[in-house]
């Protein structure tokens, strides 16, 4: 005789199923039943509460970005389902996986105006790859798998799942499903890969573009291995950083997105074949760098091109990134490809540019400027004597000005460790994106930085990082403004508008938490100040006084044209 269960028996059974390791929560009425189902597994998830549903998305998303499997995030009916949006589009333009379950009123309740009634899904279906609300325990199991299933596939994403407040009661004999195993694909056309190999032979100046898809673990093995046999120049986008490592920086003309000054940006122009991998419209406008759309483009990727007047390529290869690149670069091999003498030139010239471009900034030693503070932390992390961190300590960076000083200049050599929200640029991401990491790897150091103004998104989810014990050290660049608006505002018209925020004492507002709290007012306190509060084994926050005043330099062309 079959056991008989409750629907919230089922969803904690499921989860378990799954081996999902966190659900990131903030408790309520609504899926009151389920939370305390939780306390009758002992294998049951671990439940992180969170002190705002938009901050428990973004922590999902940290996992999912992290571990490329979804992070769970249950909350209750009403503000907090709608809380979850900013987090749930973030996580989907992204490429990031989250399961998200909400919970409703009950079944009878849904057509009336009733206390925190709300139609679920049809907020949810435009910031999620899959919504579905649960109209029986029957179907809880069902619904949840191919809510997984669908967050895990290509494009990644978030999915959403509602369920009514009478579903978590009612009794069921079924049994909760087991995830399906994933599916790998083989490389993409063997006719596609030969005629690319061919192009690449030919070509004037190939140059890769790697992007978001192409910075998992084998996807990252194969590029490297790739480059290690056809030295090709490569850019980043944002969230491709990391993807090139120290011994292969010969090949690496930095990172794009955002804004066209940058060293990349001129290879893209000089290109005449450009080999997009992994690469999303949504982390950098294909018009910004193919305007006259006149480049050969051919798009390697687990998923088909988003096809634009300015990205139309020549051939989609599309299927396994990491055994396409191998594929490639083994044929290239047998090609004897070599680039051209012209192509070698240019290479050079935009590698002299990029090493130097740092040097048109006049960096003052009695403020606190950008250069100064990410080359301080680069020295610790390079330091072999200081041990707290390393080419693999997680750094997530919040919008703002900071977001284009960091992507564009702070060295990273490993895939996944230099975070950015590059498609819908949210703020409040870097603290709860820590926390995910930080859970991920208990015990190591973890940094976060953001702005005066971003932090405030999301900063009381100190407490949480406080509570569950993690080693996390959280920078704020603080110029008290919207900085990255004011700078752009003053671009276009000479004058800023509504930027201005409060002078806040941070140091005493982290000691109010039970963390420890810092401040740096001037740069010869910076190394010291840094060293402390990265050996420091907890929850450290340090103020940072800024100096922007170079900001305004960040949206202009730096670079003349190429000889």
């Amino acid at each position: 005789m079959k056991k008989v269960k409750n629907g919230a028996n089922i969803i904690v059974e499921t989860l378990i199923n799954h081996k999902i390791d966190y659900v990131f929560t903030v408790p309520g009425a609504k899926i009151d039943k389920t939370l305390d189902i939780f306390r009758d597994y002992k294998n049951a998830p671990q439940l992180i509460v969170t002190r705002h549903e938009q901050n428990a998305a973004f922590m999902a998303q940290g996992i999912g970005r992290l571990t490329n499997k979804p992070g769970v995030v249950f909350v209750t009916s009403g503000p907090g389902v709608s809380n979850l949006a900013t987090g749930l589009i973030t996580a989907t333009s992204e490429g990031d996986a989250i399961l998200a379950i909400g919970g409703n009123v009950k079944r009878e309740s849904a057509p009336k105006r009733t206390h925190q009634s709300m139609d679920n899904v049809a907020l949810m279906k435009p910031v999620t790859k899959y919504a579905q609300e649960v109209n029986s325990a029957k179907s809880i199991s069902e619904v949840l798998v191919n809510a997984y299933r669908i967050a895990s596939l290509p494009r990644q994403g978030a999915t959403f799942v509602s369920v009514p407040q009478d579903v978590q009661y009612e009794l069921v004999e079924n049994e909760a499903l087991s995830p399906k195993e994933e599916y790998i694909t083989e490389h993409a056309r063997t006719d596609y890969l030969l005629e690319l190999a061919e192009e690449i032979k030919k070509a004037k100046l190939p140059v890769l573009l790697l992007g978001m898809r192409s910075s998992d673990n084998e996807a990252v093995r194969s590029i490297r291995n790739f480059l290690k046999k056809v030295k090709i120049p490569v850019v980043e986008t944002f969230q491709g950083a990391g993807i090139i490592p120290r011994n292969l920086e010969e090949t690496f003309l930095g990172r794009v997105g955002l804004f066209k000054n940058q060293p990349g940006d001129m290879l893209l122009d000089e290109a005449d074949l450009v080999i997009a991998v992994g690469y999303d419209p949504i982390e950098y406008d294909p018009e910004t760098w193919n305007k006259d759309s006149f480049k050969k483009i051919y798009h390697i990727d687990h998923v088909i091109a988003e096809i634009d007047n300015h990205y139309l390529p020549i051939k989609e290869l599309t299927g396994n990134i990491s055994r396409s690149m191998d594929f490639l670069g083994d044929n290239l091999v047998s090609l004897d490809f070599k680039l051209s003498e012209q192509a070698n030139t240019i290479i050079t010239y935009l590698k002299s540019k990029f090493e130097n471009i740092t040097k048109l900034f006049k960096v003052d030693k009695n403020k606190v400027h950008p250069l100064f503070l990410m080359q301080t932390i680069r020295n610790l992390i390079d330091d072999d004597k200081f041990l707290p961190i390393n080419d693999n300590t997680i750094v997530t960076v919040d919008v703002g000005s900071l977001y284009i000083w960091m992507a564009r200049n702070f060295k990273s050599y490993e895939p996944r460790k230099l975070l950015f929200s590059n498609g819908m640029q949210t703020l409040g991401v870097a603290l709860p994106w820590a926390i995910s990491a930080s859970l991920l790897n208990k015990g190591k150091k973890v940094i976060s930085m953001s702005g005066d103004g971003g932090f405030l998104y999301s900063s009381q989810e100190i407490d949480t990082a406080i509570r569950l014990g993690l080693n996390i050290t959280h920078l704020i660049w603080n110029d008290e403004s919207y900085n990255m608006v004011s700078f752009q505002q003053i671009s276009k018209y000479k004058r800023s508008t509504a930027i201005e925020l409060g002078k806040i004492n941070f140091k005493m507002y982290a000691e109010s938490f039970g963390a420890k709290g810092f401040s740096v007012t001037k740069p010869s306190e910076l190394k010291k100040v840094l060293e402390e509060a990265f050996t420091y084994n907890g929850v450290a926050i340090v103020d940072i006084k800024i100096d922007y005043s170079e900001n305004i330099i960040l949206g202009d062309m730096l670079l003349g044209d190429f000889l």
